[in-house]
C-alpha cells in the first residue's frame, strides 16, 4: 500500500504547484460557466423555442471553439516544452503560428455559419414536437447566430495569448481577463435582454451582442497587459515578423494537423451526438441545454486539471525528465479521480435544484435532472479519460490521441447511440445513461495507454536537431 500510495499521492510541494497552475483556470472557467449559467436562465426565462435555439447555435459554436482549440493544440505542445527548455525564442515562433492557423479556421467558419445558417440549424430540428416550437427554435436560432459571427475573431485571438500565457505558467492575467469579459457579458445580459435601465429589449439577440462585447473587453485587457509589462517579455517585439521557421513548422504540422482533425472531428461527433438524442422529441434540447449549462459548472476542475496536466508533463519532457513526467502523470490523475467522486455526489444530490430555474415545461425540468444526474455518475471515470488526453498530447502521441478521443467518438459512441435511438424504444433517460456509459471504454483504454509510456518524448530536441541541419 505504501508503494502504491508513494505512486499515486504526491507531497505538498507537488499539490502547490498543481493548484497553483488549476485554481486560477478554475475560477475563471467557474466564473464563466456561472454566467453562462445567468445568461441560460435569462434567455430561458423567454421560452421552450428560444432556449432551444440558443442551445442549438451553442452547438454549433462549440465546434468552433474546439476546432480553434485543436489548431492551437499542435503550437501549445512544442510552446510548453520550448519553456520547460528556456527556449524563449521557439516560444514566440509558437506563437505566431498559433495566429496564422486560428485565422484560417477563423475566416472558413464565419464563411460556413454566414453561407449555411439554415440547413446546420435545421439537422437539430427533427424531433417530434409542435411546429409553432419548431418555428420559434429557427427563428431564435438564425438571430441569435447572426449576431455571434462578430465575435468570433477576438475569441481566436484570446486563445492565443491565453494558451501562451499558460505554457509559460501565467494563469492569473487570463483568469483576471476572463472574469472582466464574463462581468461584462452578465451586465451586458441584464440590460439587453430584457431592457432594463433604458436600453432595448433585444431577447436572444441581445444575449449575443453582450457576448460579442464581452469577447472584445477579454482581448483588450490581455492585448494591454502582455504588450506593456515587462513581465511577459516573450510577447515583445512579437509582431516585428510573422515568419515562423520552416523546420517548426513542419514539426508542428506532424503533430498538430491530426491534433486539429482530433479536435474538428470529437467535436462535430459531441453535436452529432446531442441531434442524435434530440429525434425523440425537441424537448429534449431544452433538457440538453439546461443540463449541459449546469454541469459546466462542476467540470471546471477536471477540465482545469487538463490544463495543469498539459503543462507540468510538458515542462517535465521538455527538460529531458522522463521519469519526472510519468510520476506526474499518474499522481495527476488519482488526484482528478479521487476528487471528482466528491464533486459528482454533490452534484448528483443538487441534479434536481438547477432546472426548476427555468421556464420551461415540466418535462424538459425533468429531463435535464435526469441528464444531470447520470453525468454525476460518469464525473470520476470521464475526469480520467479527460487527464489520459492531454497527457498523450503533451508527448505529441498525436496518432494515439486521434484513436483515443475522436476515432472513439466518431466511429463508437456515435453510431452506438444511432442504434439506441432507431432501433430502440428506451425512454430517452435510459437510452442517455448507456451512451454516456459506453465512454468506460475510453476509461479503461486511456490507463492502458498512459501505463504504456509511449508518450514520453522530448519533442522540442527533435526540432532543434532538424533546425541545425535544415
Amino acid at each position: 500500500m505504501g508503494k502504491n500510495r508513494s505512486v499515486l499521492v504526491g507531497d505538498r510541494a507537488f499539490y502547490k504547484s498543481v493548484l497553483s497552475l488549476a485554481v486560477p483556470v478554475m475560477i475563471q472557467n467557474s466564473v464563466t460557466n456561472l454566467v453562462n449559467l445567468l445568461d441560460n436562465i435569462m434567455v430561458g426565462q423567454l421560452g421552450t423555442g428560444p432556449i432551444s435555439g440558443v442551445a442549438i447555435v451553442g452547438q454549433l459554436f462549440f465546434v468552433f471553439a474546439l476546432c480553434i482549440f485543436g489548431a492551437l493544440s499542435g503550437p501549445s505542445i512544442f510552446g510548453a516544452q520550448f519553456y520547460g527548455a528556456g527556449d524563449t525564442e521557439g516560444l514566440r515562433n509558437t506563437f505566431r503560428l498559433k495566429v496564422w492557423m486560428s485565422g484560417a479556421v477563423w475566416l472558413l467558419m464565419t464563411a460556413v455559419f454566414v453561407l449555411f445558417h439554415d440547413p446546420l440549424i435545421h439537422m437539430f430540428i427533427t424531433g417530434q414536437g409542435a411546429a409553432a416550437l419548431a418555428d420559434a427554435t429557427l427563428s431564435s436560432g438564425r438571430e441569435y447566430l447572426y449576431y455571434m459571427v462578430p465575435g468570433m475573431l477576438p475569441f481566436a485571438l484570446s486563445m492565443c495569448y491565453g494558451t501562451t500565457l499558460r505554457e509559460a505558467g501565467e494563469t492569473m492575467l487570463p483568469m483576471k481577463a476572463g472574469i472582466a469579459a464574463m462581468l461584462a457579458n452578465l451586465l451586458g445580459n441584464w440590460l439587453l435582454i430584457y431592457g432594463h435601465l433604458g436600453f432595448p429589449a433585444w431577447g436572444v439577440k441581445g444575449a449575443a451582442v453582450a457576448t460579442v462585447i464581452a469577447r472584445f473587453v477579454e482581448l483588450g485587457i490581455l492585448l494591454f497587459a502582455v504588450h506593456k509589462s515587462a513581465r511577459f517579455s516573450f510577447f515583445h517585439r512579437m509582431f516585428n515578423t510573422l515568419r515562423v521557421p520552416i523546420a517548426l513548422v513542419r514539426q508542428v504540422m506532424k503533430k498538430g494537423a491530426p491534433l486539429f482533425l482530433n479536435e474538428a472531428m470529437w467535436s462535430i461527433g459531441i453535436a452529432m451526438l446531442n441531434q442524435a438524442y434530440s429525434v425523440r422529441s425537441l424537448i429534449v434540447l431544452s433538457g440538453l441545454s439546461i443540463s449541459s449549462t449546469a454541469l459546466n459548472l462542476f467540470n471546471v476542475f477536471f477540465l482545469s486539471m487538463g490544463n495543469a496536466v498539459a503543462i507540468m508533463v510538458g515542462h517535465s519532457l521538455g527538460a529531458g525528465k522522463l521519469l519526472e513526467a510519468r510520476e506526474r502523470a499518474w499522481k495527476l490523475l488519482f488526484f482528478s479521480f479521487m476528487t471528482c467522486v466528491g464533486i459528482g455526489a454533490v452534484v448528483g444530490l443538487l441534479s434536481g435544484v438547477f432546472p426548476g430555474f427555468y421556464n420551461v415545461s415540466p418535462e424538459a425540468q425533468r429531463l435535464a435532472a435526469g441528464f444531470i444526474l447520470v453525468s454525476a455518475l460518469y464525473m470520476p471515470f470521464n475526469a480520467v479519460s479527460n487527464g489520459c488526453y492531454f497527457i498523450l498530447r503533451s508527448g505529441g502521441s498525436v496518432l494515439m490521441t486521434f484513436m483515443f478521443d475522436s476515432v472513439f467518438a466518431i466511429f463508437g459512441i456515435l453510431p452506438f447511440t444511432w442504434a439506441l435511438v432507431y432501433w430502440t424504444d428506451l425512454p430517452i433517460g435510459t437510452l442517455y445513461a448507456i451512451s454516456q456509459g459506453a465512454n468506460l471504454i475510453k476509461f479503461c483504454v486511456g490507463l492502458l495507454l498512459v501505463r504504456s509510456g509511449k508518450w514520453q518524448r522530448n519533442i522540442v530536441s527533435v526540432y532543434s536537431k532538424a533546425e541545425e541541419t535544415g
